[in-house]
């Protein structure tokens, strides 16, 4: 084992991340590249975190090295696998003509379970939350979904009250209540349904198999019947083609269907195949919809604060599941399996194979290989970090400021004093009990406050986006944004 990973602290931050840029600035250039500044973090990573990328042979004593004193972890298992890639999908999916490797993705993913029992000794280690994610992680088989719900519990302890939680998709919620039956009795109790929107000329264009209002009653008719009283409905904003009239209707028809929760996601187009609608979508006309979504979702008696996506009519229930309200609150590590996924150690951000070619094939020839399918693994320093944790916590539109002081050893304020000062003289945030939080105003300026806590070669890249840059240190050209 190298002597640098025998015990792992903080990198060293790279000089790009030692700049600092005044809040007004950064601010600025966050609203201006609205479609790029959220909660997805980091920006531009082959450039702003290639001082902090390891090599492979390093990957499994790092790994080791970054995990060796957690005790207490979420999981999230990826399963790729869709009827067919959406048009505003992001993520790493594999359509249905290559589902003939199911059955070796399940293998594979049993032997990455395998891989981090061995090496991590998971069983001394506990799980506040496991999400089953996708793609549609119910286009699988239910043997295969308990294959892996069984290796999560033989290979690490779950404390009380951390449910399972898993996504679907209306027509299978329809055509297949023996599924969804299956998955509540292997343990599953959170059950969240992809609807995004219900205007069928909008989801038909996106690519959705949609056959109306009536498939959506039926499908939360059997997902009741097979016993799940935790039910969230996603849908989403921000698409081109989406007016305000037809916004609200699906969501007064979203909360007919009576779910707990209801999450809204704004569209984001960077890597999918409508990524040039970008420019058509103002952030006031999404800010428009975030508005009517919002006071439709209150007037309903669904809680949510401001910057908050996700709404729950269950008093103090946050409404997502045990391993994202981790994240969000307390930035709990959390180890991700399967294709592409995204693991967050204390001290590494580490990306599995297939992230960028969105190929099963590398994945199974490193798990094949008995090697930890492992794309890019990052030694982070302190602000990287920070960014990232505070980048997730804006899910919930608010900081948590002492679990941010323990996880750091720095308070929020002393840290990120002139970013503070900035939010706070211009309402943007206010404080709220343990929270910094946003206001409403700072909610219509969503991605120009996040951009604020970015780490510095991040800020960089919003502040000189559609020009030519070179960071201090690392000799790449940026391209400019498409």
């Amino acid at each position: 084992m190298p002597a640098e990973f025998e015990s792992l602290g903080w990198n060293q931050p790279a000089p790009a991340d030692r700049r600092r840029f005044p809040p007004e600035q950064v601010f600025a250039a966050g609203l201006r590249h609205h479609h790029i500044a959220n909660t997805a973090y980091p920006i531009r990573h082959q450039v702003t975190m290639r001082a902090y990328r390891l090599p492979r042979e390093e990957h499994e004593a790092a790994v080791a090295a970054a995990w060796r004193d957690t005790r207490h972890l979420s999981l999230y298992v990826h399963v790729p696998f869709c009827q067919v890639r959406c048009r505003y999908c992001e993520y790493a999916v594999v359509e249905q003509e290559e589902n003939v490797l199911e059955a070796a993705y399940f293998e594979a993913l049993l032997r990455e379970f395998e891989f981090y029992r061995q090496r991590l000794q998971t069983d001394s280690k506990t799980l506040v939350g496991f999400d089953i994610g996708g793609g549609t992680p119910t286009f699988a088989s239910a043997e295969h979904i308990r294959r892996v719900v069984e290796a999560a519990r033989s290979s690490f302890q779950f404390e009380p009250g951390a449910a399972i939680s898993i996504e679907t998709t209306p027509i299978i919620a329809v055509r297949q209540p023996d599924k969804i039956a299956a998955l509540y009795d292997m343990g599953v109790r959170r059950i969240s349904m992809g609807v995004q929107t219900t205007h069928f000329k909008l989801a038909q264009s996106l690519g959705r198999e949609y056959e109306g209002l009536g498939m959506l009653q039926r499908a939360v008719y059997n997902i009741r019947q097979a016993g799940f009283g935790r039910f969230n409905i996603d849908l989403m904003y921000g698409f081109a083609e989406q007016s305000p009239d037809t916004w609200r209707r699906t969501v007064e028809q979203t909360i007919a269907l009576g779910p707990e929760y209801i999450t809204l996601y704004r569209m984001r187009y960077k890597g999918t195949r409508i990524q040039e609608q970008a420019a058509h979508v103002t952030l006031d006309a999404v800010n428009e919809l975030k508005t009517i979504a919002q006071e439709t979702l209150w007037a309903a008696g669904y809680a949510g604060t401001p910057g908050k996506n996700t709404f729950s009519r269950r008093p103090g229930d946050e409404g997502t599941s045990e391993y994202l309200t981790a994240r969000v609150i307390r930035g709990a590590p959390y180890l991700g399996l399967g294709l592409a996924a995204q693991t967050m150690s204390p001290y590494t951000l580490g990306y599995n194979l297939g992230a960028a070619s969105k190929s099963l094939k590398s994945y199974l020839r490193s798990v094949e290989a008995g090697r930890l399918p492992i794309q890019d693994l990052y030694h982070l320093p302190l602000d990287v970090a920070m960014a990232k944790m505070i980048a997730v916590s804006f899910y919930f539109g608010q900081i948590h400021r002492e679990h941010f002081r323990r996880k750091f050893g720095v308070s929020l304020e002393e840290h990120f004093a002139p970013e503070v000062d900035f939010v706070l003289q211009n309402g943007l945030m206010e404080y709220a009990g343990p929270y910094l939080r946003l206001t409403l105003q700072g909610d219509k300026h969503f991605n120009g406050v996040v951009a604020l806590f970015y780490a510095g070669a991040v800020k960089e890249v919003l502040l000189n986006l559609g020009r030519e840059v070179v960071l201090p240190g690392v000799e790449v050209q940026r391209r400019a944004a498409a």
